[in-house]
């Protein structure tokens, strides 16, 4: 836990008026709530059940001068094995309504991209058929511009409702979010995704879930699922593929403890089993010094980094 028990009573009890007893948990393991299954606790794991709510938790966090990173569905998450001191609010376990207008369907920000996928080709309705593999939630998606085989967010994005920094909230048009390949003025300016619409086209459901099952049948072919990961570990260097550049530096299969680079896809790091955070670390930052001796390209990892490691300092971040 933080230094300052009273601060942390304090802190605790606001959170609790705003959301619930049951929905804030303390000393919650992170490793519960992230695809790589690795992480120590946060001191407070809150679950807000609509919009409001977590604006009142941003603010009682900002109040309290309490560091706080907003949750998906942690699928691009490496939790230090101290895990996280401050809160983590958990929008995929309560902002999850969906409503549909015609071609446009508006999600919440906690509804999963395989949720979202899945209902548009049951409607019908055609565009998300990249992310019905992607192991992310809406927010997330708007957060780094997700994408997949020749798709992406911005590609369908019509616009986001977020929380700004000055605690207001406000429509945002897609042509105003800056998104690029794994970027957005979402993720720059620390914006809260609260939904996101999505402008879609129609279309046949039988042709909408041959190109879903398509996607699948690749994603299992060539990628880890079977373990757990974070995804894609590193981003895609410019004229380059992360996972070519990893082989050619005869990587695969690199291993630190429990983590290793996937034999199936080297631009996955996997946990065996029981990997720590640090074993994770170890191998990404072999990995990018390697290839970076042997071609002289830096890799970037793509998986976000959420509390401290040893001998590290300065405050944890905030989403």
């Amino acid at each position: 836990m933080s230094d300052s028990a009273y601060h942390l009573d304090t802190l605790g009890w606001r959170l609790r008026a705003i959301v619930g007893e049951e929905n804030v948990l303390e000393s919650e393991p992170m490793s519960e709530h992230t695809t790589f299954r690795i992480g120590g606790p946060a001191d407070f794991y809150v679950v807000p059940d609509d919009p409001e709510e977590v604006g009142d938790v941003v603010a009682a966090c900002r109040e309290e001068d309490a560091p706080y990173f907003v949750l998906g569905c942690g699928s691009d998450l490496l939790v230090s094995d101290d895990g996280f001191r401050g809160v983590v609010i958990a929008l995929a376990d309560g902002l999850t309504n969906v409503s549909v207008n015609g071609e446009e369907m508006t999600c919440q920000a906690g509804v999963t991209l395989k949720e979202a996928s899945e209902m548009a080709c049951e409607l019908g309705l055609s565009g998300l058929e990249f992310a019905c593999g992607i192991p992310g939630s809406v927010g997330g998606a708007c957060f780094m511009n997700a994408g997949a085989y020749g798709g992406c967010t911005s590609d369908v994005l019509e616009s986001v409702r977020a929380l700004m920094p000055d605690g207001s909230v406000q429509s945002i048009d897609v042509d105003d979010l800056a998104m690029g390949y794994r970027k957005s003025r979402v993720k720059d300016e620390g914006l809260v995704v609260l939904s996101a619409t999505f402008k879609l086209h129609e279309g046949k459901p039988e042709d909408i879930r041959a190109r879903m099952d398509d996607f699948t049948r690749r994603r299992e072919e060539k990628q880890p699922l079977e373990l757990a990961s974070a995804g894609s570990t590193f981003k895609r260097p410019e004229g380059f593929f992360a996972g070519k550049l990893i082989t050619d530096a005869g990587l695969k299969g690199y291993q630190v403890g429990d983590a290793a680079v996937s034999k199936k896809h080297a631009g996955f790091v996997v946990n065996l089993g029981h990997a720590t955070a640090a074993d994770v670390r170890a191998v990404i930052a072999h990995v990018q010094d390697e290839v970076d001796r042997q071609f002289g390209v830096r890799l970037e990892p793509e998986v976000r980094f959420l509390g401290e490691e040893p001998g590290e300092k300065g405050p944890a971040p905030r989403a």
